[in-house]
Parts: C-alpha cells; sequence; structure tokens
C-alpha cells in the first residue's frame, strides 16, 4: 500500500474516532495490566463485569495479594482459563512487590518478565498506559492487517513489525486502537461489513472479491 493510500487509511479512522481507546475499563496501570492479562481468550464485556467487582475489593498489587487465590478465584470464575489467570495474576503481583515497589514498569523487558505477561500484553500496556507507540496485534488486527494488505504477516510479529513500518508516525500512537476496533465491529471474521466501511476504496480484500451476479 502505497504512503498517500495509507495516510488515507489512518485519516478516515482518525475522522471517525479523533481520540479512541480501549473499552476495558480501568483506572490506572496496574488496574489496565490486571485486566489485559483477563482478556486473553475472553470479550472485553467479560472482563468488564468480572473487574467492576475486582478492583471495588483489590486494585493495587498488595491487596489482591491479599485477597489470596480462592478469592481472586471466585471474582473472575466466569472468565475462561480463570484458574491459570489468577496463578498468573498473584505471581506478578508478588514481583511488583517485591521487585518494583507495587508500581507496574514502564519498560518491555521488565513487563514481559512478569508471569502470564507476553509481547502483545506488554504493547498494550506501554501503548495505552504510558503512551508508547506500539501496535499490540491480536486476532483482530492480524486479521485486518493482513486482508486490507496494510501490513501483511504470517505470525503476529512479523504483522507487528511491518504496521511499525507502514502506519504513517502521526497516527502511530492511536493506530492500536483504531484497527482492533474496526476489525471487531467492521472488518469482521465471517461477515466483514465492507459495504458500511469507510476503507473499502483502499482495501486489497474488496478489491479481490468478485461483484454479486445480478
Amino acid at each position: 500500500m502505497k504512503l498517500a493510500d495509507r495516510v488515507q487509511f489512518f485519516s478516515r479512522l482518525q475522522e471517525l474516532n479523533p481520540q479512541p481507546t480501549t473499552e476495558l475499563l480501568y483506572s490506572g496501570p496496574f488496574e489496565l495490566l490486571i485486566a489485559v492479562m483477563l482478556s486473553a481468550q475472553a470479550t472485553d464485556r467479560s472482563v468488564n463485569l468480572a473487574t467492576r467487582r475486582l478492583f471495588a475489593l483489590a486494585n493495587t498489587p498488595a491487596a489482591l495479594l491479599a485477597l489470596g487465590e480462592t478469592a481472586l478465584k471466585a471474582e473472575i470464575s466466569s472468565i475462561g482459563l480463570y484458574h491459570t489467570k489468577a496463578r498468573h495474576i498473584l505471581q506478578t503481583c508478588r514481583l511488583l512487590v517485591d521487585q518494583h515497589d507495587g508500581v507496574v514498569p514502564a519498560q518491555r523487558e521488565a513487563l514481559e518478565a512478569l508471569p502470564g505477561v507476553g509481547r502483545k500484553t506488554a504493547n498494550v500496556v506501554l501503548n495505552t498506559a504510558f503512551g508508547w507507540p506500539v501496535v499490540a496485534v491480536d486476532t483482530h488486527i492480524f486479521r485486518l492487517a493482513n486482508r486490507t494488505g496494510l501490513a501483511p504477516g504470517k505470525t503476529p510479529l512479523a504483522v507487528e513489525k511491518a504496521l511499525m513500518k507502514a502506519v504513517p508516525p502521526a497516527f502511530l500512537r492511536d493506530a492500536h486502537h483504531w484497527l482492533i476496533l474496526h476489525g471487531r465491529y467492521v472488518c469482521k471474521a465471517r461477515a466483514p461489513s465492507c459495504g458500511q466501511c469507510v476503507l473499502r476504496s483502499l482495501c486489497g480484500y474488496r478489491q479481490k472479491t468478485p461483484s454479486p451476479k445480478r
């Protein structure tokens, strides 16, 4: 995709949503970190339902450690893989208390050293909580980047690297949120809403899709 098209691509998304952000509900970097850890293979809606209750009880590393594993599991039991997530959350809280004075670090290496925190989760926290111009590639962004031709790649890391080159610098700070929201609600996996898509004239998928017979 040419530079002029890439500028148009993000200009149209920006016009629709000038200040995009995550749909996860949170207050501060720690709540965001926990919400993102819970969101793996879960919807933002289900996470928000659980964290609304959880954060009212405990929203610091020390408070979650005091809450304990049994109570934590009870609060997040509606979310898939909650046994593993509870264990990772408490291990992460322990490291935050012991090594970071209870504060979420703003460095990639330190974030990825936390149990249950991979590159995607680290990128979400770095971008959303700390303003880093990075893109966290989830299934929506992976699909959209390949489908549109914006940043093709065979793995999430390959797509991330391609996006870092493809996204014009002026749009990089918010690109993650624009792409994930567009992939979630418009460029859907099974039935993309091409007829209502503001990017349709720039999209390789639409251009390759034959017109219906009349």
